[in-house]
């Protein structure tokens, strides 16, 4: 039976040595989305702006909240509530997918020589698409009501990338588990629900009671969704000693997600 690596050094050497497979395979998966719909690709823009209007219209007018030091301005809400919500919705989006990324793709699995493990890089980079875009609408929103970002903005990318190894890793995970557990698919539906409502995307972390402030803190999206903030909005520099802990924290979820995913592969043919 084929043996797959599961070393560290595996996991970098495929996705570098695969990447315009993933390049060609991610632009098919995009145009593929919406091939054949009348907007095209603009259904990318309209869905995180329609849900952007949702959210602002509960929160702003009908709960009247305010965000603490944010200003009375709905737009300046607005504009913090979405950064919050475009780095939840790349996790929850990669996340939903990830069970049936195997079960939609069966055959792959048959061909020996297909490299299945960059199937879940493939389906973040549809994903990290849609952010770019969710990002893009930010942006020009930010600069018609409230002028130019402050120059932190431009750590955004930095702020970012550990938090795509660590999504990275749970697609992996649940990509294998999803192969041997039907259901899973419907569980993480309702996990990245209930996540949505317990990572600070509605309200700022400081703002609940310290004995439930822990609990969100150990969130690993809270502290990614609290920096976006910091530097797109408040411009505050990260905090070096938890930024590289974090970035620790992602290459290990990241390559235990890859270990998983090349330790189980082998009975994928059996089970589908």
């Amino acid at each position: 039976m084929q043996q797959f690596s599961i070393s560290p050094f595996a996991l970098a050497s495929t996705l570098w040595r695969n990447r315009e497979l993933i390049g060609t395979l991610t632009k098919r998966e995009v145009i593929g989305r919406y091939k054949g719909s009348f907007l095209g690709l603009l259904w990318s823009l309209f869905n995180p702006l329609f849900m952007l209007l949702v959210y602002s219209f509960m929160f702003s007018v009908v709960f009247k909240s305010r965000w603490p030091g944010g200003g009375e301005s709905k737009a300046e809400f607005a504009l913090i509530l979405f950064s919050g919500l475009m780095v939840f919705n790349l996790f929850s989006e990669a996340v939903n997918r990830s069970p049936s990324l195997i079960l939609s793709n069966v055959n792959y699995v048959k061909r020996v020589v297909f490299p299945l493990e960059i199937l879940p890089a493939v389906a973040l980079g549809a994903v990290m698409f849609h952010f770019v875009v969710s990002f893009m609408a930010w942006l020009c929103f930010y600069v018609l009501f409230i002028g130019t970002p402050p120059m932190t903005a431009l750590l955004f990318p930095l702020v970012l990338l550990p938090f795509v190894f660590v999504v990275l890793g749970v697609t992996w995970f649940l990509a294998a588990i999803g192969v041997y557990l039907r259901d899973v698919s419907q569980v993480i539906g309702i996990i990245t629900t209930a996540l949505m409502f317990l990572t600070p995307v509605f309200y700022p972390a400081s703002s609940l009671p310290p004995d439930y402030r822990l609990l969100i803190t150990l969130n690993p999206i809270t502290p990614v969704v609290e920096t976006a903030r910091n530097v797109l909005i408040w411009g505050k520099l990260p905090d070096l000693y938890p930024a590289l802990l974090y970035s620790a924290f992602s290459l290990l979820v990241a390559w235990f997600g890859f270990a998983w995913f090349q330790k189980t592969r082998k009975g994928f043919a059996d089970v589908l």
